[in-house]
């Protein structure tokens, strides 16, 4: 009979798409030993369960869930972005934050609620969304702005483009942190809004997320074309930190370079 670890783990590798041979290989661990872990013959070890766990690319918060389930403590500390002894860490995030002006950068979590801005991102923002107010009504979540009405939707001039771009991403990332993790709810509630197309709904396993997204903006005689990247920071081991993710936007012509430096309407 499987056992709670076991089918857990079982269900992290087939949200992978891997066999339970080719996890043998990834691992350098026998399949005999995977399929004994998954079907409850054979309890794993906390070492066994880490090899695992880093084959499948799981998110640290999700790893530690594994690890509880199998009767061992979490290997990764989850520390307050605000605690001292992530101040270093804010500090290099402030200093991206700033380095990145005239662009725009902004910090999000796993639900992609905005943790910290720079003064153009808040620019950029507060320039094409017609309720200054409705991100704080929102929770914060910069997803949640690009669909709804009040945020940047209505500003969007590809918002079909630039949506699809963030429903593949946002499928990705339910995938790879369960069901039980917010960017499953995310695409439920993104998916509600209206003229939401169908096609939407089920991920394309075969669909590629964008590295760079293209935003063109309009409101008003105010225009912006822009492109998005995201960023992580590196290898953390600490599971606030490898949860932040940073946002930036950047000029995809002249006249927003000249826009975003002050330097006349776009």
């Amino acid at each position: 009979m499987p056992s709670p670890v076991g089918e857990l783990l079982r269900r992290w590798r087939t949200s992978r798409g891997k066999s339970q041979l080719e996890l043998s290989v990834d691992a350098e661990v026998s399949t005999r030993h995977i399929s004994f872990i998954e079907n409850g013959r054979s309890a794993p070890s906390r070492e066994m369960l880490l090899v695992l766990a880093s084959a499948l690319d799981i998110p640290l918060r999700e790893r530690n869930t594994l690890l509880l389930t199998a009767g061992y403590a979490p290997a990764y500390r989850e520390t307050s972005l605000e605690s001292p002894e992530l101040a270093h860490v804010r500090a290099a995030i402030e200093c991206i934050l700033q380095q990145s002006e005239p662009n725009g950068a902004l910090v999000v979590d796993r639900a992609w609620r905005v943790v910290q801005m720079n003064a153009a991102a808040q620019r950029i923002l507060t320039s094409f969304i017609a309720d200054p107010t409705v991100l704080a009504e929102l929770g914060g979540d910069i997803a949640l702005a690009l669909f709804d009405e009040r945020g940047l939707r209505r500003s969007i001039v590809n918002f079909e483009e630039v949506a699809g771009a963030w429903i593949t991403r946002l499928h990705r990332e339910a995938a790879a942190q369960g069901a039980d993790g917010p960017a499953t709810g995310l695409v439920a509630r993104l998916l509600a809004y209206p003229g939401v197309p169908a096609r939407w709904r089920e991920p394309d396993p075969t669909e590629q997320a964008a590295l760079l997204i293209p935003v063109h903006l309009r409101r008003g005689a105010l225009e912006a074309r822009l492109f998005t990247t995201i960023t992580t920071l590196g290898t953390p081991l600490d599971v606030t930190l490898d949860e932040l993710r940073i946002e930036s936007y950047y000029p995809a012509d002249d006249a927003t370079a000249r826009w975003l430096r002050g330097d006349g309407a776009s």
